[in-house]
């Protein structure tokens, strides 16, 4: 439930429900300046439920529009409708407000659908955090995703792009994603931070604890060196040299 008073109570009513296809949902916060923020949500918590809007007030802080993208169908990105649906809400947000530049985030398969996402519109910046390389068994059979993987059926992306044109942040918690993040290959562009000792699933509210809104700040304004600064105060260290 959004939390009462104040501007940010004032955006979170001021969501817009664009108009798209299920298994999709997506909602726009209207905003000012030239940054879209698209947002990608994870799994959530009830599998019978559609996912809720995530980073909120992250999101748009400062004023900034945002596009919240939720899949009911938890596709990673595989149902029909992705790329139908992620373009429509890019057009929808830029009839409301001029975009100069545009940056994506996610959490687990929330930043896997970010960085497909960022394969097929113009995204200058995308922050994925705890992003499987794959959940298709033929790639990568993990237990923690093959009920998953049996609903989708065929995957029409069976491992996650890298692609070059955006600066990419990965973060992943090493204690049970290890597997996962070294599958991603080195390349430039791209800054991988990885957590000794952290969970998958605590590594978004560990960044919550140590300064994840200074992080989506720094990607809006693509302050890499303010990024890598607080995450590795927050305890990452960085697997690839600098760019």
């Amino acid at each position: 439930m959004p939390p009462s008073g104040g501007r940010i109570a004032f955006r979170m009513s001021s969501l817009e429900p664009v108009l798209v296809p299920l298994p999709f949902a997506v909602d726009y916060a209207p905003g000012e300046g030239g940054t879209l923020v698209m947002v990608f949500s994870s799994i959530g918590h009830d599998p019978d439920r559609m996912p809720e809007p995530e980073f909120r007030q992250m999101a748009v802080r400062g004023g900034r529009g945002a596009l919240f993208i939720r899949d009911a169908s938890r596709s990673w990105a595989n149902a029909p409708e992705f790329d139908s649906v992620i373009r429509s809400a890019q057009h929808h947000a830029m009839s409301r407000q001029k975009v100069t530049r545009i940056v994506a985030m996610g959490v687990s398969m929330g930043a896997f659908s970010a960085l497909v996402a960022a394969s097929l519109l113009p995204i200058d910046a995308v922050l994925a955090i705890g992003p499987q390389f794959s959940i298709d068994p033929a790639v990568l059979d993990e237990p923690r995703w093959r009920d998953h993987a049996q609903r989708i059926g065929i995957f029409r992306r069976p491992v996650c792009p890298l692609p070059a044109r955006p600066w990419i942040c990965l973060m992943h918690g090493l204690a049970d994603d290890g597997v996962q993040a070294m599958s991603f290959p080195l390349q430039r562009g791209v800054d991988h931070i990885l957590f000794d000792g952290i969970t998958h699933g605590r590594l978004g509210p560990h960044l919550k604890q140590t300064g994840l809104q200074g992080l989506v700040d720094a990607l809006v304004t693509g302050d890499r060196r303010r990024l890598l600064r607080i995450a590795i105060a927050a305890g990452g260290r960085r697997r690839q040299l600098p760019r």
